[in-house]
């Protein structure tokens, strides 16, 4: 008996570079940044609370999933996962990070294998190194009382990428 078929998930991710860190964001529109989406917006407050750069470098096209291929590349999840962690880990070979924020589901489930229940945790993730999980922009827009708990996680995470002398 075959397996059964696995749809192929649906998303869209972006990453970016702030300073030490990468960010690996979920596009819930599927569509790219704009400078004034509130999602951005609040990205830059993040990024500044962090003390990071607040104006992340965009790198590259957003991943979407799943990928417009003629002929019968499995597009499953396992497929999703090992795409997005090979994307992220070309990324981290041209310039290592500090710590990979992962922020929304797709983002945690297809580089980092995690789930809801590893908001706000490090992770450590095979080939990618040390990772922050975090729920979507949309998602914290949607319910503000979740910021607590990020800039909680925030401030314990800070040396990660800060230096000494800052």
């Amino acid at each position: 008996s075959k397996a059964p078929v696995v749809p192929p998930p649906r998303f869209a991710l972006q990453l970016l570079r702030a300073g030490r860190c990468l960010l690996l964001v979920e596009l819930t529109t599927g569509q790219p940044f704009q400078s004034r989406d509130p999602s951005y917006l609040l990205l830059k407050d993040m990024l500044r609370a962090a003390g990071l750069p607040d104006s992340p470098q965009i790198i590259g096209e957003p991943v979407r999933w799943p990928l417009l291929v003629r002929g019968q590349m499995d597009q499953g999840p396992e497929a999703a996962r090992d795409f997005v962690q090979g994307f992220v880990g070309a990324r981290l070979e041209d310039e290592p990070c500090a710590c990979l924020w992962l922020i929304g589901l797709p983002s945690m489930k297809y580089a980092g294998e995690a789930d809801a229940e590893s908001y706000h945790r490090e992770l450590q993730i095979e080939g990618l190194g040390t990772a922050w999980a975090l729920p979507g922009l949309e998602l914290l827009m949607d319910e503000p009382e979740r910021k607590a708990d990020v800039w909680k996680a925030m401030r314990r995470l800070m040396t990660r990428w800060k230096s000494i002398d800052e």
